[in-house]
């Protein structure tokens, strides 16, 4: 493994992006199914094995699923209006869910039941921040997914960050459990474009200073100490946290994978981890060039980190 005093900020910010897309179009065939009932490691790619049954079998390889959506709407909107605005961002999510807006082939084929419930609530005219749901059903990993954006352009300290990062949840994801995995995530990636050892245990550090006290705090206590939550946002940390004790970005993204279930998700979010944390030159080229859907992207990378 490089070391990672030789990777530069820039190759850590595209790293981090790439990696997220690759990760979550590496999952996507495997969503929704049990560890048990996957490939063994050495067989998870873009094209799963051919006796292998996708829940998304009409997805062509390559493709990445609502995460890399929903994530490129929130880094558009951040560009564009200098910050987080929740109705610019409402309005992009809108155009995701009804016209496949940043979707592959413009077809969001992988639209959750909770942000379909929220959107329509904002559509309706609910506020931004009053228009996600806060029973169980918030609790999932619809918010987490998409926070990527915020700790790569996010110029504010660990405290704003962590504010904007939940604040963003709130539009679809307004239980405490989603609040917190979303700020613990952002600031783990900014310790990793940092090139910080022990960066996931650091931004808890900063977390718990940011939360003293109240639910948010609790919350981020019973995520922190559960060996092996359930399911939701806390279960896709979980897995990202797990998987990053791999080596390098292959392994890391495969062992996301094979937690299973939310497999998108997972590989989603451990792989812009080990994006930032390898570089952009860490992700396996075969899985770089399988990836469709790149004219969405490339050129708000290219302009982005021409400023970077």
């Amino acid at each position: 493994m490089e070391s990672q005093n030789k990777v530069t900020r820039r190759e850590r910010l595209e790293g981090a992006l790439v990696g997220f897309l690759v990760g979550d179009a590496l999952g996507v065939p495997y969503e929704l199914r049990k560890p048990s009932e996957l490939p063994a490691a050495e067989a998870i790619e873009m094209r799963p094995p051919a006796s292998f049954h996708s829940h998304h079998g009409s997805v062509p390889p390559g493709t990445w699923s609502d995460d890399g959506s929903q994530a490129l709407c929130l880094f558009a909107s951040l560009w564009e209006c200098g910050g987080l605005d929740l109705d610019d961002f409402g309005q992009r999510l809108l155009a995701w869910m009804g016209g496949g807006y940043m979707a592959v082939d413009s077809r969001p084929f992988d639209v959750g039941g909770t942000e379909s419930e929220a959107l329509t609530n904002f559509k309706a005219g609910v506020p931004a921040e009053k228009s996600g749901l806060a029973g169980p059903e918030g609790a999932g990993p619809g918010s987490l997914m998409r926070v990527l954006p915020l700790p790569l352009l996010w110029r504010g300290d660990d405290a704003s960050l962590a504010e904007a990062a939940e604040k963003q949840s709130l539009l679809t994801h307004a239980h405490p459990a989603a609040l917190v995995s979303s700020s613990m995530y952002a600031l783990w990636v900014r310790r990793e474009l940092e090139g910080a050892d022990h960066a996931f245990e650091r931004a808890a550090e900063s977390l718990r200073e940011i939360h003293p006290g109240g639910p948010l705090r609790r919350e981020l206590d019973a995520i922190l100490g559960t060996n092996s939550p359930r399911e939701g946002a806390p279960a896709c940390l979980h897995a990202a946290r797990r998987a990053a004790e791999e080596p390098d970005y292959e392994r890391i993204a495969r062992r996301a994978v094979l937690f299973g279930n939310d497999a998108g998700t997972n590989a989603a979010l451990a792989g812009a981890v080990a994006g930032a944390r390898h570089g952009v030159q860490g992700i396996p080229e075969r899985w770089w060039k399988s990836l469709r859907g790149k004219q969405l992207f490339v050129p708000i990378l290219e302009r982005w980190l021409g400023r970077s």
